[in-house]
């Protein structure tokens, strides 16, 4: 356990530093890093504090995700190149902290993983022009947008967002980059590992339509409101497009991340039961 202090001179916080060295505030836990603190017991007692990281962004009022956005993904799906964005929902109670469990609904056999780049909106946009969309951008993070693919595509003829939206299914963070620090959305590497197999690799390169078309469009399906967060689709490189295919099963680790944005890491769970009918 690593412990410090961190701030102006005579108004420092006390921290601890994680196992990836990121700062942790510990100012709601403990007054200070004092004498009080330092005796055995109390050591101990600081040890089993969980540094967890939570979603980056309180307060989110809706979470879009766009389908089909990599041209090499689309390939691998054996699908068209769509037209214009395919947009669908991501229920708000799948929202799940960075290096939370993803737990599999009961019965699943086709959830899969998805590294995705995410936009946060930071000012509202209403029929916002391309060339002035990336104003209303806040910032970037890593998404995985994990799927239920038999929910998504073969049942009921196919409900995306019922597929997208169950419990833990989308990990976001470690972090909300601000926008000034991300140059050119459209040139990040990204990646996602599975059990230490890399299994996607890919680049905001090969998106279809790119941010500024992104929160453009949208803003014409809806008005994004400060908060909103969009997932951009993914690269190729998901289970539904190997041969055979491969998903997630309980004991599973996936290890993901962004240039620049950070990384995830998620272990896969498990529940007993089965699907709903």
């Amino acid at each position: 356990m690593k412990l410090l202090r961190y701030g102006p001179p005579g108004a420092e916080k006390p921290a601890m530093l994680d196992a990836d060295g990121k700062l942790r505030d510990l100012s709601a836990l403990v007054r200070d890093i004092d004498p009080g603190l330092l005796d055995p017991q109390a050591l101990q007692a600081l040890a089993a504090v969980d540094p967890r990281l939570g979603v980056p962004v309180a307060g989110i009022g809706k979470f879009i995700a766009v389908g089909l956005n990599y041209s090499d993904h689309a390939a691998e799906a054996g699908m068209p190149i769509p037209a214009e964005p395919i947009l669908f929902s991501k229920a708000i109670s799948c929202l799940n902290g960075p290096n939370d469990d993803v737990e599999l609904p009961a019965g699943s056999v086709k959830s899969d993983w998805e590294v995705e780049l995410g936009v946060v909106i930071g000012s509202r946009a209403k029929n916002v022009p391309e060339a002035e969309a990336l104003r209303h951008v806040a910032g970037y993070c890593v998404i995985n947008d994990v799927s239920e693919r038999e929910y998504q595509i073969e049942r009921s003829g196919g409900q995306w967002d019922k597929g997208k939206g169950f419990d833990t299914f989308g990990p976001v963070g470690p972090w909300l980059v601000t926008a000034d620090e991300v140059l050119d959305p459209q040139a990040l590497d990204m990646w996602l590992e599975l059990n230490g197999e890399r299994v996607q690799s890919g680049s905001t390169r090969t998106m279809i339509f790119g941010v500024a078309h992104l929160v453009s469009y949208i803003s014409r399906c809806m008005t994004l409101m400060p908060g909103d967060v969009i997932a951009t689709g993914t690269p190729p490189g998901v289970g539904m497009g190997f041969r055979p295919q491969r998903f997630l099963k309980a004991g599973d680790t996936m290890r993901l991340g962004i240039a620049g944005l950070g990384e995830q890491r998620q272990r896969v769970v498990g529940q007993p039961g089965g699907m709903p009918s």
